[in-house]
């Protein structure tokens, strides 16, 4: 496993409300440079630092994910991880269909 990269990625909508799957280090660093001046922040910011704490090889990739992750919750862009959803989803799909039957 390369050192940059995310040991799951983080899941983001992006131009059109699109998803991406950002896997690495680098590819969430490329979102955050690409993002409008007028919408950087203190959030931005410390998800650009430690972007490049991460590519410099400062800090792990996991700190600079959970980080990213942290941004993109702050700007209701994450997209929720929808393998933990599912089984509350299939939960109550079977819970309804038992008190039909």
């Amino acid at each position: 496993m390369q050192h940059n990269r995310f040991e799951e990625p983080v899941t983001v909508l992006v131009g059109m409300g699109l998803p991406a799957r950002i896997e690495t280090v680098m590819e969430a660093y490329a979102l955050l440079q690409d993002w409008p001046a007028a919408n950087r922040n203190s959030a931005h910011a410390i998800a650009l630092n430690a972007c490049k704490a991460g590519i410099g090889g400062e800090i792990d990739a996991e700190t600079v994910r959970s980080t990213f992750a942290a941004f993109a919750r702050r700007h209701d862009i994450l997209v929720p991880d929808m393998d933990a959803l599912m089984p509350a989803v299939s939960t109550a799909s079977s819970s309804s269909a038992n008190t039909r039957t």
